[in-house]
């Protein structure tokens, strides 16, 4: 059993790396594996095709543990291993404990833990990024690793780790400023415009 499902990774990672290579894209640097927690950011969200190439790449990449969030109800219906085999995990969102709370539980129990989420929270443009993610990493005590996704290259690109500071203006502008250039599929809905607001309110505060 366990040398069939040894086999069965291989033959995926094949095929997933076989997909990026027809759709022409590639990874320009190595995703951090010496890490045993994180929390991943994947951006610019723009369109559903975005899950199919960071599926993929978590295979090229070779990152372990990887989770994304999804709603609980998802995982009690039929279908819901399919969602626990592509590596979900569920978070309810009517229960008193907030979903940054039930994740930080996650990462506190497991001794290996990659949780994936979107600073965007959509794939429609946005005026702000969500503060989910980032209070997680806070209190799990996690770092947190960007993955851009850069449709006009087709490029996959990793940031190097870092943990939140006291400056949380700071951490979130050296965020933006990593995923302003990248252009998503629909390059209107990208977090450049992001950038740009934050630099013109920075100014009118001096």
């Amino acid at each position: 059993m366990i040398e069939w499902l040894k086999d069965f990774r291989i033959t995926l990672r094949f095929l997933w790396k076989l997909y990026t290579k027809l759709e022409g894209w590639k990874a320009v640097n190595e995703f951090p594996n010496h890490l045993d927690k994180a929390v991943i950011i994947v951006g610019p969200h723009t369109t559903w095709r975005d899950f199919p190439i960071a599926m993929a790449f978590r295979s090229v990449l070779n990152i372990k543990n990887a989770r994304y969030l999804g709603k609980a109800e998802l995982f009690k219906g039929p279908l819901g291993f399919i969602f626990r085999w592509l590596g979900g995990t569920p978070v309810d969102r009517f229960s008193k404990h907030g979903v940054v709370d039930q994740v930080v539980e996650k990462f506190n129990n497991a001794e290996k833990l990659f949780i994936a989420l979107s600073p965007e929270g959509t794939r429609k443009r946005v005026d702000k990024l969500r503060t989910g993610f980032y209070h997680i990493a806070k209190k799990a005590n996690v770092p947190i690793v960007m993955v851009g996704l850069d449709y006009a290259r087709k490029e996959v690109s990793v940031s190097e780790p870092f943990y939140t500071t006291d400056d949380e203006a700071a951490d979130f502008r050296r965020i933006i400023e990593f995923f302003a250039p990248l252009k998503g599929f629909h390059q209107d809905q990208g977090m450049g415009h992001l950038l740009e607001n934050k630099i013109s309110s920075e100014n009118e505060t001096d």
